[in-house]
């Protein structure tokens, strides 16, 4: 993240965290404005809607799998089901999870943020494997491009003139792909530095907005080392592993070289404005098989 924006964002990170309102998602890229304070909270808020700071544990003693998807939308629920699995990548972490006898996924449908989708619900056991998460999708999931801020991935697939429009429904996957990318890194990090980051963070954002945004501030330095990092690095870290498992799966769906190459090319070009720091996990996935050409990532 470039220094310059580190300071804007703890503001208004902040304000996201604190207020937690929900925002109404728009199918657009986020307009330019002189006011970023009052834009940024719709660029989290607004996919992953309230449910961001969502960590309530399930009690399902149920193993796999559990499709918790209200009739009415079982039929579109099923075309971005298939087209996730169309591809190896999305029928490996499917099969991973519903054949894990230790482990619960529960995906379900909400016509709240329609066009977007969030994961929570995380349960670990005492020895502190995770046992349960649960993904909901927005009802209108195939339609809405969330900014290329903090999801580049989803945002590629964007329509342009210069390039072949990809279907709601590969943008529905790829959204899919998005969370169970959320599901796949948290099954891996330590559920004790989650849980207190979950626990601090309110309390950063606190003392953050009553010392005059002071992010210097001793007793401010002290939780950042405790959690790992700021609000603001905490929540691109993992935004970008989401992002990370969505290009996973465009590179194995979009099989035409020249329009994956135009996908990856636009990936490309807002991880260096927004994300360059963490250019390693996407460009890891540029280079694997079974890429032809690297589109630009070296």
């Amino acid at each position: 993240m470039r220094p310059s924006r580190i300071g804007v964002n703890f503001v208004l990170i902040s304000s996201l965290m604190v207020t937690v309102s929900a925002v109404a998602y728009t199918a657009r890229t986020p307009e330019k404005t002189s006011s970023p304070q009052h834009a940024y909270p719709a660029l989290l808020a607004a996919y992953h809607s309230e449910e961001l700071l969502n960590t309530t544990t399930s009690e399902d003693s149920t193993s796999g799998i559990k499709e918790d998807i209200p009739a009415k939308y079982a039929e579109r629920y099923q075309e971005w089901k298939e087209e996730f699995l169309s591809t190896e990548a999305g029928r490996s972490q499917w099969n991973s999870y519903q054949h894990n006898d230790h482990f619960t996924l529960t995906i379900t449908i909400s016509r709240d943020n329609a066009e977007g989708a969030t994961t929570g619900k995380y349960k670990w056991n005492d020895s502190g494997q995770l046992v349960a998460a649960t993904i909901t999708l927005g009802s209108r999931l195939d339609a809405g491009y969330p900014n290329p801020i903090y999801f580049p991935v989803m945002n590629s697939l964007l329509p342009v003139e210069s390039a072949r429009t990809v279907d709601g429904t590969t943008l529905a996957a790829t959204k899919l792909a998005h969370e169970f990318g959320h599901v796949n890194r948290t099954s891996k990090i330590d559920p004790t530095l989650y849980q207190l980051q979950t626990k601090l963070i309110p309390q950063y954002n606190k003392i953050f907005l009553s010392n005059g945004r002071n992010a210097n501030d001793p007793e401010l330095l002290q939780l950042v080392q405790q959690i790992g990092g700021t609000p603001v690095e905490i929540w691109e870290d993992r935004e970008y592993w989401g992002e990370a498992n969505a290009m996973l799966y465009l590179r194995d769906r979009v099989t035409d070289e020249s329009t994956r190459c135009s996908l990856f090319n636009r990936i490309k070009h807002s991880v260096d404005l927004y994300a360059k720091s963490y250019e390693g996990r996407f460009v890891d996935i540029a280079k694997t098989p079974p890429i032809g050409k690297l589109c630009g990532w070296q």
